[in-house]
Parts: C-alpha cells; structure tokens; sequence
C-alpha cells in the first residue's frame, strides 16, 4: 500500500520553528503526495494585503494570530494537502483542533542551525531584538512541549536538504498511520 493510500485523504501539518525548511519541504513533499501545498503565512499576507512583518507593526502579534487560526481553520476543510504553519501556530490551543484533524510532523532544527539559517533575515518580526539568537532559543524553549505534541518528530541537521527531509518523513508516516482495514474471513468463512 502507497503512503497516499495509507494517507486516505489526511492533510499533513508541517511545525516547527521559524527557519525549520517547513515551506521548502512542505513543497516538495506535496510535490511527492501529489497534493496541494499551502503555506499559511503566504495565505495569510494574501487576506491581510501586506505582509507579516507588517501586520506585526502596525496591528501587533495578536492580531496576527487571530488571523492565523482563521487562515488555519479554513485550510483543515480540504484533504490531500501539506501545510506549512507559522512558527508560532502551536501556541493557540485552540489551533490543535484543527491541527489534530491531520497528520502533525514537527521538523526539530537545533537552535544553533536555526540562528545560521536566520541571522541574516530581516524580515522575521520576532527576531527584531538585541539579541536574535537569544530571543531564538527562548521562544524555541516556549513552544517546545507544543512541538512535541506532534504525530512525528523529524530531526534536520545542516546536512539535510528538503528532499530528504521529505523522503524521512515519508518513510516514517507508515509507523504512524495504520492502513485501512480491509475484512478479514474468519475460521468458519465468514468475515468481519
């Protein structure tokens, strides 16, 4: 049985941090399903009409959220589709309702690579402190346990390109999601 039959539809949910390759992998693992790909940042800067850093600036981290578990909400009624979240989306409980209506893989990027992959991006608006890498390992250390709530935890090294990482987590959502089950004849021929 494919990973696409075993899938049966279920969305997958990319988490993780900020820098973590989720939009990267999540391309090309719906590339592999062929399924849909969604990146609610992306979607979410197309309902705002500006971008994230500026929602940030001019409405706050609230407003931003709110507008990510709208965004979320509405993507968790399609099926055969790959989301790549927010780093942040984890935070809202309310999210894992949603969340939870598919298959959840945290790609865990240790705190140094994340800070190499970031420290020259001045776009991300929680990152805009004195110190980045410091702020990095605080709201990694926040989310933590939210992350790891996750179905399947996949570790990304610097070695790891998207392709790989999208050819674990294929191989490893058959240790998560059983096959469907098909009927089975019983001893006296009839089945079950």
């Amino acid at each position: 049985m494919s990973v696409t039959d075993r899938l049966q539809g279920l969305n997958i949910y990319l988490i993780g941090m900020m820098g973590s390759g989720k939009s990267t992998t999540g391309t090309h693992l719906a590339r592999q399903l062929h399924y849909r790909y969604f990146d609610t940042d992306t979607l979410i800067e197309q309902v705002a009409g500006q971008s994230v850093g500026d929602i940030f600036a001019q409405e706050g981290e609230a407003a931003f959220r709110q507008l990510e578990s709208q965004v979320l909400c509405e993507l968790s009624a399609y099926q055969r589709s790959v989301i790549s979240t927010g780093g942040g989306i984890v935070v809202e409980l309310s999210n894992w309702g949603f969340l939870r209506c598919g298959l959840v893989v945290w790609l865990d990027v240790s705190p140094d690579l994340l800070f190499q992959r970031l420290q020259a991006d001045q776009t991300r608006p929680l990152l805009q402190t004195a110190n980045p890498r410091q702020t990095l390992e605080t709201i990694l250390d926040e989310r933590r346990s939210r992350y790891q709530q996750a179905d399947l935890r996949i570790e990304v090294t610097a070695a790891d390109s998207p392709e790989d990482v999208s050819q674990r987590i294929l191989a490893t959502i058959p240790q998560v999601v059983k096959a469907k089950s098909t009927p089975s004849e019983t001893a006296n021929g009839t089945y079950t």
